[in-house]
């Protein structure tokens, strides 16, 4: 491991705790400032007792966003597809480690817990679809669904903006994978096995750790630990293509689940098993330094020291081939052990960058060859007029 001097005592810089912000079920210890704001801004107790003040329940806000185009397309070598729609931004499952997390600063808006609690809903997205679908210039490849954020997050209950999604993908035979640490994606299961018989769908649940209370802290509003094996095995069971998706793998807290968590998948039912290791960009280090700090204070320096380790000594190495992996002598022992279990378990080991039958290919390859474009509203009606006549 490398010698480097590891600072994380970023609590007292980072965010005095105001007691009526530290909300109970959520991930986040704090609501920093998002990086693009002039001003940063610290609770301070002026005498006059404001912080012994009853405190209000941190209740999610469901904001509408309007989007001018459904597919976002990318030319990462790192990812295995070129092309994704996320319908939310933000997400109530709190995890403290997700990567998605910078992205609310773009909104004004802080990365702790307004990432939680304030989702933006992308209403129009189903109709962007369709109208992106029917261009004469698009050609069909596998759209990955709920990429950033999860596309079954608790607000989907409601909305179905995922599942009417599904239907039209579904409608016009276009592939689509997904990955998710939700349990909802059940209530879908009809649309998935009419895809999964025309090799149109795969999917992976992400399961981080079996410890359903470290998986209570740290993914605070996502589905337990053995209710994602479950539903590995209704998906498997449906003749869905499944997986496990060990995301991400954190060093010195759980690493060492690593082995039950692909035997106890595979026994599920699950195909074929990624992984990812952890990484911290932007505000998400003193957010994770944070919540290590408040859970696990007696492994937080350890952690760091591992993270930096396979991060060239850094909290994150955003360079294309590392950043999923990582680099050093222990990133490369996970990946050997991860290989070795995935052999011995009978798992497709999908390598980040060809995973899910994306643009590098591998063993889940789907069909993009029977995509039929949705049909304009006027063709329609005309083929409506015809049949009346």
């Amino acid at each position: 491991m490398t010698n480097t001097a590891i600072n994380i005592d970023i609590a007292p810089a980072r965010a005095a705790l105001d007691p009526r912000v530290h909300a109970r079920g959520r991930g986040s210890i704090s609501q920093p400032d998002g990086r693009y704001e002039r001003f940063a801004t610290t609770p301070f107790d002026d005498g006059w007792a404001s912080f012994d003040e009853p405190v209000t329940p941190l209740r999610t806000q469901v904001m509408p966003e309007n989007v001018r185009k459904a597919i976002t397309y990318n030319n990462s070598p790192d990812i295995g597809f070129d092309r994704s729609i996320n319908p939310y931004q933000g997400c109530e499952h709190g995890c403290i480690y997700c990567y998605a997390r910078p992205r609310h600063a773009f909104y004004g808006l802080s990365p702790g817990l307004d990432f939680e609690s304030k989702i933006f809903a992308k209403y129009n997205i189903v109709e962007k679809l369709e109208d992106e679908l029917r261009k004469p210039t698009y050609k069909a490849a596998p759209i990955g669904l709920g990429m950033n954020t999860d596309c079954y997050q608790p607000i989907e209950r409601d909305l179905k903006i995922t599942r009417q999604i599904l239907e039209v993908l579904n409608a016009y035979n276009h592939p689509v994978y997904i990955v998710t640490k939700s349990a909802m994606i059940l209530r879908d299961i009809d649309i998935l096995a009419d895809m999964a018989k025309r090799n149109l769908v795969s999917v992976f649940v992400s399961v981080t750790s079996l410890n359903r209370q470290l998986s209570r802290r740290m993914e605070p509003r996502a589905a337990t630990p053995a209710r994602r094996i479950d539903t590995i095995r209704a998906l498997s069971d449906a003749g869905i293509p499944t997986g496990v998706m060990v995301a991400p793998i954190i060093p010195g807290l759980t690493e060492h689940e690593l082995d039950n968590i692909l035997a106890q998948t595979a026994s599920a039912g699950a195909r074929s098993a990624a992984y990812v290791v952890l990484r911290l960009p932007f505000e998400i280090k003193d957010l994770f330094g944070e919540w290590l700090q408040e859970h696990y204070p007696d492994k937080a320096r350890k952690v760091f020291r591992m993270i930096h380790s396979m991060r060239g000594g850094k909290a994150n190495d955003a360079r294309f081939g590392k950043r999923m992996t990582g680099t050093g002598a222990y990133a490369a022992m996970l990946g050997d052990r991860f290989d070795l279990a995935c052999k011995r378990l009978g798992l497709v080991h999908h390598r980040i960058g060809n995973s899910m039958g994306g643009r590098s290919g591998g063993s889940a390859k789907l069909d993009s060859d029977s995509f039929s474009p949705p049909p304009a509203p006027g063709d329609q009606f005309s083929l409506f007029e015809q049949s009346i006549h």
